[in-house]
């Protein structure tokens, strides 16, 4: 019987390339995905920051266009508030002016429309018309998608926050 190793397949570094510049023309890409892809292929260090640095240099990665792209997609498709997307993209370590660009670069009346349409989906009816369990259980769903502390209870509760926040 043949005897099967459980070891990954490691790639030479041109093998690696070509494989990483496949991997980013698919979808937008961060440079740390990117970075612990090349790990996982078995490449050492300088071949890693090599290919990294020929990606960049060839267009096939930008860490502007993944924040931007990044942003708008997990807006558009998952209704995530910006709160949520920055932390996201900080745990894929882009920087904090990318991250204010791609932030920045979502439409307010889109991001809106958003926030209105998850808070009508959860909340079912009226927020008038809510309970206090309800008007809560509402504020921690909006919260948990990553919108703004500020906008949440600004819209859920209307006038009672701000005028609690003057206290």
């Amino acid at each position: 019987m043949e005897e099967q190793s459980n070891s990954k397949r490691t790639y030479t570094p041109r093998q690696a390339k070509l494989k990483a510049e496949s991997y980013c023309a698919y979808q937008e890409r961060s440079q740390q995905e990117i970075r612990d892809k090349l790990y996982a292929w078995g490449l050492h260090h300088d071949d890693v920051e090599n290919i990294i640095s020929e990606l960049i240099l060839d267009n096939f990665l930008n860490e502007e266009r993944f924040a931007k792209a990044y942003a708008q997609g997990k807006l558009r498709m998952k209704g995530w508030g910006k709160v949520k997307i920055k932390h996201h993209l900080k745990g894929k370590r882009v920087s904090e002016p990318l991250i204010r660009i791609a932030l920045n670069n979502i439409d307010p009346d889109e991001y809106m429309q958003i926030f209105e349409d998850n808070m009508a989906k959860k909340a079912g009816k009226d927020i008038s018309k809510l309970t206090v369990m309800e008007k809560n259980k509402l504020i921690r769903h909006l919260l948990s998608k990553g919108f703004e502390s500020e906008l949440v209870y600004g819209r859920v509760l209307g006038g009672f926050h701000n005028l609690q926040q003057k206290l």
